[in-house]
C-alpha cells in the first residue's frame, strides 16, 4: 500500500513536472519568438569599411556605431572590413547585398573596383552611402570633406614655409583612391609658380611601416640640407617620417605636415616635430544620421561636404585632445 502511493506520488510529481517545463519551453518558445520578431523589425544597414589597420577609420566605425545604438534603437548595423583588400571588399559588399540591408554605407578601397558591386546595389533598389572617397557611378549621397582644396591648402602652406622655394618629399596615400588623387593634384596646385619641387614620391596606402621604410630609403638617397618638406597624405604616414627624421637627426631641417587630425598629430605640432596637419572629418556620426534619414526615406542632397581646418603653431592648443 505504501508502495503504491508512492508510485503515485511519485506519478503525479512527474506530470506537475512535466506541465511545469511544457509551460517554460511554450514561454522560451513565445520569448525567442518576440525577439525573432523584434530583429525582424530592426533596419539593417551595412556599413562595408575599405580596412580597419587605421586609427582614422577605426574611428569612422566605431563611432557611427555607437551613435546608432545610442540614437536609433530600430536599426542593426553590419560591419564588414575589407583588409586593405578590394577584392575582399567587392566580396563583402556582396554579402551585404545577399542580407537585403536597406541601405549600404561604404568606404571604397579604390574607385574603379567597386564600381560595378556599388552600381549593383542601386540597381537592387538599396540606398547608398558613400564615405569619404567615391565611386564612379551615381550614389544615393556622398559625405566627406573636399580633399583638393586641403591638396591646394597644404601647398599654400609649405609654400608660404618655404618661402617659395625648395624640395619636397611627397608620401602618397593608396593608388587609384579618389583621395589620394585629390591630395596629389591639389598639392600641385598649391605649389604652382613657385620653386619648390617634388623630388620623391612613393605610393605607401596611408601606414606607417611602409612610409617609415620609404622615407628611410629617401634620407639615404638625399644628403643632409637637401630635403626642405614632407608633404604626407595623412597623419600616420607624417608620424612615420617625423620618426625617420628624428632617427637621422635631420628633424630640425625638415618640415612635415599631414592630412588627418590625430590627436598624436596635434600634440606633434605642438611639440613642434611636425609644421601642420589638416583636419579631415571621419564623418561619424553624420554618416550614421544620413543613412538613417534615407532609410527612413526622406530626400537627402546628393553631396554633403564636411569642413576641414588647417592646424598649426598657431592655433594648435585649441584642438589638442580633441582628434581621435
Amino acid at each position: 500500500m505504501f508502495g503504491q502511493a508512492l508510485d503515485n506520488q511519485r506519478g503525479d510529481f512527474i506530470m506537475f513536472s512535466l506541465k511545469r517545463v511544457s509551460r517554460a519551453i511554450a514561454v522560451c518558445c513565445l520569448v525567442a519568438s518576440s525577439v525573432g520578431a523584434q530583429a525582424a523589425d530592426k533596419t539593417l544597414i551595412g556599413f562595408s569599411q575599405a580596412t580597419m589597420n587605421h586609427p582614422w577609420r577605426i574611428a569612422m566605425v566605431n563611432v557611427n556605431k555607437e551613435y546608432a545604438a545610442q540614437h536609433y534603437p530600430d536599426v542593426e548595423v553590419l560591419v564588414t572590413d575589407g583588409q586593405n583588400s578590394a577584392n575582399k571588399q567587392v566580396s563583402d559588399v556582396e554579402g551585404l547585398i545577399a542580407r537585403h540591408v536597406k541601405v549600404l554605407m561604404i568606404s571604397p578601397l579604390q574607385a574603379q573596383a567597386l564600381t560595378p558591386v556599388v552600381r549593383e546595389a542601386m540597381s537592387d533598389g538599396i540606398k547608398v552611402v558613400t564615405i569619404d572617397r567615391e565611386v564612379n557611378t551615381p550614389v544615393t549621397v556622398h559625405i566627406g570633406a573636399e580633399n583638393r582644396p586641403i591638396g591646394v591648402a597644404a601647398g599654400r602652406f609649405l609654400a608660404q614655409a618655404l618661402h617659395g622655394t625648395g624640395n619636397v618629399i611627397e608620401i602618397q596615400g593608396t593608388a587609384g583612391a579618389s583621395p589620394t588623387l585629390d591630395r596629389h593634384n591639389g598639392f600641385a596646385d598649391g605649389i604652382k609658380g613657385t620653386q619648390i619641387k617634388v623630388v620623391a614620391t612613393q605610393y605607401c596606402d596611408y601606414l606607417r611601416e611602409p612610409a617609415l621604410k620609404f622615407m628611410e630609403d629617401q634620407l639615404q638617397r638625399f644628403g643632409p640640407g637637401t630635403i626642405q618638406a614632407v608633404y604626407a597624405h595623412n597623419d600616420e604616414m607624417a608620424l612615420a617620417a617625423v620618426q625617420a627624421l628624428q632617427a637621422a637627426g635631420r628633424l630640425k631641417e625638415v618640415k612635415v605636415i599631414g592630412i588627418d587630425g590625430q590627436n598624436t598629430a596635434f600634440q606633434a605640432v605642438k611639440d613642434g616635430t611636425m609644421a601642420a596637419t589638416f583636419i579631415y572629418p571621419f564623418a561619424a556620426p553624420e554618416a550614421i544620421e544620413y543613412a538613417h534619414k534615407v532609410a527612413l526615406g526622406e530626400t537627402v542632397p546628393a553631396k554633403v561636404v564636411l569642413p576641414g581646418q588647417q592646424v598649426d603653431a598657431t592655433n594648435v592648443d585649441k584642438y589638442l585632445g580633441k582628434g581621435f
